[in-house]
C-alpha cells in the first residue's frame, strides 16, 4: 500500500506505484486545478509540493514536482500539496496568489496554477528570498498567453513580501502571513507516524533491487536525462513473469512515464527513488568523490562539496532541463540511458568519473565511464549489474573545468551541441586534460584523441587550432533536427574556444 498525505487528508491506496501522482490527484481524488498540460514535464501546469520529512523528524522539506511525470509510489511516505490545500480559508487568496492577480500575471489561468504552486515552494524553501531566486524557481513554468514581464513583476513583489521570512521558526511565520495554511504545522507528525511503514517499503525494494536487473545492453531501467533535457528513465524489456526480480527499475520516472506510462502501470515495479542508502554526495580519503545512484541533479545543485570543488557548478545546471525535473532526475539514470546529449553524462565524462556496478550475487566491479557506452544505447554492462555509485578524482584548486551548451533556449531544451573540458596546467604546459562532446557522434563521446593531443602543449592559440584539426578527426555528427553535421562540427568548434578563452582570456587576441 502507498501511503501520504494529500493536503490534509491522510491517503492509503493500492493504485499502481508506476501511475501518475497527476492522474491519481484528478481522477482519483477529483481535485482539478492542478491541470494536464504537455504530460512530458515541459508546461508546469501539473505542479505540485512534495514534502519529504527532514532526518531530525522535525521538520519537513520541499520541492516543487512535475506531477505528470512522479510515480505514484515516489509519494509513499510524504506530503503532497496541490494548489487546493494551500489556502488558509476559502476564498481567500494566499500573498503568491494576489501578487499575480494584481500584478496581471494570469490571463486564461490555465497555467498559472503552477507558478503559484512552485512560488509556494520557493517560499518554503531556504533559499535566500532573492529577486533572482525568486524568479527561478519558475524556471519550469510556461504561461501560453500572458507574458513574463508581469510574472517578473509578481517575483519582485513576493521577494519583497519574503524579506521579513526569518530563517528561525519560518513556517510559523509563512502560517502566520496565509503563504499555506496552519495545517503544514502538524505534518511533520504526520509523516514521522508513517516513517516506519516507509522505512519497512524502502528496505523491502533495497533488497528486491540489489537481485535485479536494472538495466540491458540496450538501455537502463533507472532515471537519467534525455535528449530534450528531461531526467528520463529507461528499462530492460524482459518479460515480468520471466523472473521474480525482473520488474522495471524505477526512480524519477520522468521519460519513462512519457513513453510507457500505459504498459507500466500494469505492472509491478521496484522504486529506488527514496532508497537513502543511493543518496548523498562525499569525499574519501583517497581522494575521490563519490556519489549514491539515486542522487539527483538538485542534490548537485545544493551540495556545498560540490560547489566547492567546482565553482561554476550551479550555473551550469541551470541549463539542464528546470528546476521541479532537476528535483526528479538522477545522475546514475542519466548515465544508464545512454543518451548522446546527456547534460549530466557530458560534464562526468569530462570530470574523469567512473561507475561501480553490482550484480545479484553481491560481487562489484568499477568501469570507467567512456567504457560503458559501445554504440547507440547499447552499454558494457550485463543484464543483471545495476549502478550503486558513481565516483571522480577531486579536482584541485588549480584546476580548469568548464561546460558549454547550445541549444534554442535555456530552460528544457535538448542541446544540439554540449561540451565540458577539465586541464591541469602548471607553468603554462597542460599537464592533464579531459574534454567530452555530445551530439556529434552515436553515444556521448570522450574525446581521447584530442585530450591525449593537447597534454604537454601551451595553453595558446596555436594548441587550440592544432586540437581542433584532432577533434574534428575524431566526432562523427549526423544532420538531423538539431542542425546539419557541419552545422554541429561548427558549434563544437566554437564551444572548443570558449573552454580554452573560459581558461586563459587572453587567447581572445589570438581568435
Amino acid at each position: 500500500m502507498i501511503s501520504f498525505y494529500l493536503n490534509d487528508q491522510p491517503i492509503r491506496t493500492g493504485e499502481a506505484p508506476a501511475s501518475t501522482l497527476l492522474d491519481f490527484v484528478r481522477y482519483h481524488e477529483h481535485l482539478k486545478g492542478t491541470k494536464i498540460g504537455c504530460r512530458e514535464g515541459d508546461c508546469g501546469a501539473c505542479t505540485v509540493l512534495v514534502g519529504e520529512l527532514a532526518p531530525d523528524g522535525l521538520t519537513v522539506n520541499y520541492q516543487s514536482m512535475t506531477s505528470c511525470l512522479t510515480p505514484l509510489g515516489n509519494a509513499h511516505g510524504k506530503h503532497v500539496a496541490t494548489v487546493e490545500g494551500i489556502n488558509a480559508a476559502a476564498g481567500q487568496l494566499t500573498p503568491v496568489q494576489q501578487a499575480i492577480v494584481d500584478e496581471g500575471g494570469s490571463q486564461c489561468g490555465f497555467c498559472t496554477v503552477g507558478f503559484v504552486m512552485s512560488l509556494t515552494g520557493h517560499s518554503l524553501s531556504e533559499k535566500p528570498a532573492t529577486e533572482k531566486n525568486t524568479i527561478a524557481a519558475i524556471d519550469g513554468n510556461i504561461c501560453r498567453c500572458t507574458g513574463y514581464k508581469s510574472l517578473e513583476r509578481a517575483a519582485a513583489r513576493l521577494t519583497a513580501e519574503l524579506a521579513d521570512r526569518p530563517n528561525a521558526n519560518a513556517l510559523a511565520w509563512l502560517s502566520e502571513k496565509q503563504f499555506v495554511p496552519a495545517y503544514f504545522a502538524g505534518i511533520p507528525a504526520q509523516l514521522a507516524k508513517l516513517r516506519p511503514e516507509t522505512n519497512a517499503a524502502a528496505a523491502s525494494s533495497a533488497a528486491s533491487a540489489a537481485s535485479t536487473t536494472t538495466a540491458h545492453a540496450n538501455g537502463g531501467s533507472t532515471v537519467s536525462t534525455s535528449p530534450n533535457g528531461h531526467c528520463q528513465s529507461q528499462n530492460g524489456h524482459d518479460s515480468p513473469a520471466a523472473h521474480p526480480f525482473a520488474h522495471p527499475l524505477l526512480g524519477g520516472g520522468t521519460d519513462l512515464l512519457v513513453q510507457r506510462l500505459e504498459e507500466l502501470r500494469e505492472q509491478p515495479v521496484r522504486l529506488v527513488f527514496d532508497q537513502s542508502g543511493r543518496r548523498g554526495i562525499r569525499q574519501e580519503a583517497g581522494g575521490r568523490v563519490v556519489l549514491g545512484a539515486a542522487t539527483t541533479a538538485s542534490h548537485l545543485l545544493e551540495s556545498e562539496l560540490m560547489r566547492g570543488l567546482i565553482p561554476q557548478l550551479p550555473q551550469y545546471l541551470k541549463l539542464v532541463s528546470s528546476t521541479p525535473i532537476r528535483n526528479m532526475g538522477t545522475v546514475a539514470g542519466n548515465f544508464i540511458n545512454g543518451s548522446p546529449i546527456g547534460d549530466l553524462t557530458i560534464m562526468f565524462l569530462a570530470l574523469g568519473a567512473s561507475i561501480t556496478l553490482a550484480n545479484p550475487a553481491g560481487g562489484t566491479r568499477e568501469l570507467a565511464l567512456p567504457d560503458l557506452y559501445l554504440d547507440y544505447k547499447k552499454l558494457a554492462k550485463t543484464p543483471e549489474e545495476q549502478v550503486t555509485e558513481i565516483s571522480f578524482p577531486t579536482p584541485l584548486p588549480g584546476d580548469f573545468f568548464h561546460f558549454e551548451k547550445v541549444s534554442k533556449r535555456t530552460h528544457l531544451d535538448i542541446a544540439s551541441v554540449n561540451s565540458a573540458a577539465w586541464l591541469r596546467v602548471e607553468n603554462g604546459l597542460i599537464q592533464q586534460a579531459r574534454i567530452s562532446a555530445g551530439g556529434v557522434g552515436p553515444v556521448p563521446l570522450y574525446l581521447a584523441r584530442t585530450s591525449a593531443f593537447v597534454v604537454g602543449r601551451e595553453l595558446t592559440a596555436d594548441t587550440v587550432l592544432a586540437a581542433n584539426a584532432v577533434m574534428q578527426a575524431e566526432i562523427s555528427p549526423i544532420s538531423d533536427v538539431r542542425g546539419t553535421a557541419d552545422y554541429k562540427r561548427l558549434l563544437l568548434r566554437q564551444l572548443l574556444w570558449a573552454h580554452f578563452l573560459q581558461f586563459a582570456p587572453e587567447l581572445e587576441e589570438a581568435m
